[in-house]
């Protein structure tokens, strides 16, 4: 006998039985590329997908998988008795979104990739590899499962910053590589700190090693296969930009290993990019490549003095509060605050971070409180705000959507107040 639907803030679990059964529109939220498994699933399941949702606007411009792309906000109007299944990671904000706009049939799509045979299908339209996407469904499921169990502590992700040195030098780069002067690899004792963030939290399901470009600095693989000889179990992303093609010999060592590229393609400025395909092929090892988007302009760091009201609204409303970074032994809810600290960009406020090496009896606790916070952080007033829909941008400090990677020359770097 089938268990009763599982709920936990308004998200189902068990889906099967009443998607099949139900005659209303199905929709897919959100286009990340796990979308396009949903939708294989679904078509494997009998399930009949009438429309994907997303709340970036550019992508309804767009047919994905061969089905209409609607901008979120637009959905009451077009399909207001809709079931809605959560492609997004964050299911949290996915749901909260819905249930303001009026939908009570929300589910996650952990029941269908059950028994889905995830390398049946090319996925053309996500630009990943089979193995790629396996991956990444792997990661969704288990995030799925924890989001149904309140009692953990994890991180979805973590991005392991290795370096401020990159091999462009993009005027408006979310991460803010454009004010570093003197840009270092910033690699000191990265093991010990994810030792002690691994004690202390339930589960870690990606790490993502990024820069500036990791692979200006030497030492990426050996940090790359470290992490993996902490656990072999753990899942390692790459973040590159298709500047520097790794060796043959580096590559030889994530035989069997967890270990993924994600190339974003910046078209000409990715001058290595072919050749880093090739040889990832040729290693037999899961990449993606994704095209550069317009960026949205949030790269500048000013004091904005909003009151509480407007703080608490950019922080719910930011794309990028969970994407969880470690720099130089501490712990930070992003890469903004991060860097911006690092740069003393920003006060040095003990609220913004977790000192991972600090031997504070109440770590722990620390680490699980910046976790599951759900307000805005001292270091969010001095960001722009990075808006889960772009086209808000504007309602922001920034432009709205700018052309990705415009280079400066590389002898410059931007100005900002010290503190």
């Amino acid at each position: 006998m089938r268990p009763e639907a599982k709920t936990i803030h308004k998200v189902n679990y068990n889906i099967l039985d009443s998607l099949k059964k139900s005659g209303s529109p199905v929709i897919i939220y959100a286009l990340p590329q796990e979308a396009e498994a949903v939708a294989y699933a679904c078509k494997d399941e009998g399930i009949k997908v009438s429309a994907f949702c997303d709340n970036e606007k550019r992508k309804s411009e767009k047919l994905y998988c061969d089905l209409e792309v609607i901008h979120t906000p637009n959905l009451p109007e077009r399909y207001p008795k809709a079931r809605v299944i959560i492609a997004h990671q964050n299911l949290t904000d996915a749901s909260d979104q819905l249930k303001q706009m009026g939908y009570d049939d929300i589910y996650s799509p952990l029941e269908l990739f059950k028994k889905f045979d995830v390398m049946k299908y090319d996925y053309n339209q996500a630009k990943v590899t089979k193995s790629y996407m396996a991956t990444k469904i792997e990661v969704s499921k288990k995030n799925h499962a924890l989001f149904f169990d309140n009692t953990k502590t994890f991180l979805r992700s973590i991005d392991v910053m290795i370096t401020t040195k990159c091999s462009m030098n993009c005027e408006s780069c979310a991460n803010l590589m454009q004010y570093y002067k003197a840009a270092e690899n910033t690699d000191n004792q990265i093991l010990k700190s994810l030792e002690v963030l691994n004690s202390n939290v339930d589960d870690i399901l990606e790490f993502r090693i990024i820069g500036g470009e990791p692979l200006m600095n030497k030492k990426w693989c050996e940090i790359a296969n470290s992490i993996l000889d902490q656990n072999p179990n753990r899942t390692v992303f790459i973040y590159t930009n298709g500047t520097i093609a790794p060796s043959d010999k580096q590559l030889e060592t994530f035989s069997g290993k967890k270990v993924n590229f994600y190339i974003t393609d910046y078209g000409k400025l990715s001058r290595n990019i072919e050749k880093m395909i090739e040889a990832l092929k040729k290693h037999q090892i899961s990449f993606s490549r994704k095209p550069a988007d317009n960026w949205v302009d949030c790269a500048s760091i000013r004091k904005h003095n909003r009151p509480v009201s407007r703080l608490k609204q950019v922080f719910k409303e930011c794309c990028a509060k969970q994407l969880y970074t470690m720099l130089n032994g501490k712990l930070f809810t992003c890469p903004f605050i991060a860097n911006a600290r690092n740069l003393k960009a920003i006060p040095d406020n003990k609220a913004d971070y977790v000192d991972l090496l600090s031997e504070d009896a109440n770590i722990k606790s620390k680490i699980r409180r910046l976790v599951k916070m759900n307000n805005f952080f001292p270091g969010c007033d001095f960001c722009d705000g990075r808006p889960h829909d772009p086209t808000k941008a504007t309602e922001y400090a920034g432009r709205g959507l700018i052309k990705a990677a415009k280079q400066i020359p590389v002898s410059e770097s931007l100005s900002f107040k010290k503190y």
